[in-house]
């Protein structure tokens, strides 16, 4: 999962875009392309950027390219976009956007939007570096990966027992720890849970 290209563009209805900040990170690409990709992705985010009415977000496809844009309209007229590879998920990529625009706007006087240089907000790099890795940006992406890890020591755990050639029924059996009631519950258990299983 990759994060190329993170801006902040003046996005007045029908009207050209502007890009207000912007980081991008194309080392992925060799020495020599990086300046063509490089004018690609500033096309791609303010044609996008453009394209995407006041209010709504939506993701466009392009190549191996994916751009997320949130176009937050309102008195800022400003909308957020990500251009990322196909893989990287969309939650993450939407809360990025909302919080690089809240911050944005909290930092940024909007008087200073007008003037033709980009703005410095150096705070975009930073969220790019962040992002690269959407699990450790977005919190119900970490859990899941948590357990996610979880279920696979689980799972390893348990074959590891029925590699040794060993059945669980076996260690129940010969177990002094559990009482012959214990071992009744645990048999009737496993029979009503066999007869409901489909194959």
């Amino acid at each position: 999962m990759k994060v190329f290209s993170l801006a902040v563009v003046l996005s007045p209805p029908g009207q050209n875009s502007t890009i207000l900040s912007s980081a991008t990170d194309l080392s992925s690409f060799s020495f020599y392309q990086r300046g063509s990709v490089g004018e690609f992705m500033s096309f791609f985010v303010r044609t996008i950027a453009e394209r995407t009415p006041q209010g709504q977000r939506q993701s466009v496809q392009e190549n191996t390219y994916t751009a997320h844009v949130y176009n937050r309209g309102g008195a800022e007229q400003l909308a957020g976009v990500i251009v990322t590879d196909q893989e990287y998920p969309v939650r993450p990529a939407f809360s990025l956007l909302t919080k690089l625009l809240d911050d944005f706007i909290a930092k940024v006087p909007q008087s200073s939007y007008s003037t033709p240089a980009v703005i410095s907000f150096p705070e975009i790099n930073t969220y790019l570096e962040k992002y690269q890795d959407p699990r450790q940006a977005d919190a119900i992406m970490k859990v899941q990966q948590e357990l996610d890890e979880t279920k696979i020591v689980l799972h390893k755990t348990i074959e590891s027992v029925l590699q040794r050639g060993e059945k669980i029924n076996d260690l129940v059996d010969r177990s002094n720890n559990l009482s012959m009631q214990s071992k009744m519950f645990y048999k009737t258990a496993k029979k009503q849970n066999a007869c409901c299983v489909i194959i």
